[in-house]
């Protein structure tokens, strides 16, 4: 076995050695050369690819410096962004974290000479909330993604839709409360002295049996009763007459409420918008460009979506699978004929058949072909709420 084979003790050895973090003062920030101890350091800095990096660096030396810094911010926020979000953090722990990875830029090689010195300017320049504790500097990092405060102002906006539709709809209950609380007061019966013109005459009531009932026996005994209680009977099925006609009308007016109450929950759902429109089986494009070139402006079939926001897309040149947030894609609109999916308003979900593009005003007009609503016509529809079937 030769003494430079890769399987050799020796190496394996060396392998072993250099991975995970070494000691900071054997390390070369110009040249990137971690160096295992005081020997190889020592090495290093004779070497003539250290002198020549060293030569470089002493013609302009703010300008590696403030390569370096930049560097060291980029990530140290990215890796804040990404790990812990907008929460607030103590520093060491993001810092510990940071210089984990062993390719990461040194502090000694920035402009801060250390995390507290950092962590201040982060604040003064904004990037952060910073506050100190007894338990030292704790960060908060401050998201001005455009895309984030976009889709924050989407949803205070849809809350206060909400809030503007549920008033409307309380409003409109409570007026048609009182508008049946006012036919009632209308409709009360009135009640009347009853008087008897001979007093020789007699009355008689059954209150066991229906008016049909009571009508007959009083056309039966019509010549024991006198002309008042005639008249007496008369106005009971007059009245019930009434009651059942104004309930009738009642029934009617509810009946008409209801209906406009479903009409307006079915403008409210119509009219309803959500922050998510990801939908299997949909053609999307991708719009990112931090996947390189070869993915950029390509097309892609949504395969699976995960927690609403994240989607698996399979590629249609390559047949590759890619997990994308939904804001790294758009929408696909296909040529007038074609299939294509509602992603987002009260027809979300349908299918539908795209008749025309209104260029001007970046909208389609389409004929849903699916589910209840089959041949409506829906015009008006803006790009980004509709995409191609695949």
């Amino acid at each position: 076995m030769g003494k430079s084979d890769f399987l050799s003790p020796k190496a394996i050895a060396n392998r072993i050695k250099s991975k995970g973090l070494q000691k900071l003062r054997w390390y070369c920030q110009m040249c990137q050369k971690q160096c295992r101890d005081e020997n190889g350091f020592k090495c290093h800095c004779m070497s003539e690819s250290h002198q020549r990096q060293l030569l470089l660096a002493s013609e302009n030396p703010q300008q590696f410096m403030d390569y370096f810094s930049e560097e060291f911010r980029n990530d140290f926020l990215e890796l804040l962004r990404r790990r812990f979000g907008t929460k607030r953090v103590h520093n060491n722990i993001v810092y510990n974290e940071y210089i984990s990875h062993r390719e990461h830029i040194h502090m000694n090689a920035t402009q801060w000479e250390t995390l507290t010195d950092f962590t201040k300017w982060l604040g003064r320049e904004g990037l952060c909330k910073v506050d100190e504790t007894p338990k030292g500097w704790y960060i908060q990092y401050i998201d001005r993604d455009p895309e984030t405060i976009r889709r924050q102002q989407e949803q205070e906006r849809k809350k206060k839709q909400d809030l503007d539709d549920e008033e409307k709809t309380a409003k409109f209950i409570e007026q048609q409360v009182r508008r049946g609380l006012e036919g009632k007061e209308l409709e009360k019966p009135v009640y009347t002295e009853l008087n008897r013109e001979n007093e020789e005459e007699k009355v008689t009531f059954n209150l066991n049996k229906g008016a049909s009932t009571s009508i007959a026996a009083s056309s039966k005994t019509s010549s024991v009763l006198g002309p008042s209680a005639l008249k007496m009977v008369d106005g009971a099925v007059k009245r019930k007459e009434s009651a059942h006609s104004s309930g009738q009308s009642k029934e009617k007016k509810k009946k008409s409420a209801l209906d406009e109450i479903m009409e307006l929950e079915e403008e409210k759902k119509r009219t309803s918008r959500r922050d998510y429109w990801l939908q299997p089986e949909i053609i999307v494009k991708i719009v990112t460009k931090k996947l390189g070139e070869k993915y950029h402006k390509k097309k892609a079939v949504v395969k699976e979506v995960i927690d609403k926001y994240t989607a698996v897309v399979k590629m249609i040149d390559s047949g590759d699978k890619l997990k994308l947030d939904q804001t790294h894609l758009e929408t696909v609109i296909p040529a007038p004929g074609k299939k294509v999916m509602v992603l987002n308003g009260g027809y979300r979900g349908n299918e539908g058949i795209l008749e025309s593009i209104n260029e001007k005003r970046f909208s389609a007009t389409i004929i849903i072909d699916s589910g209840p609503l089959k041949g409506r016509r829906v015009e008006d529809i803006q790009y980004e709420d509709i995409s191609k079937l695949a």
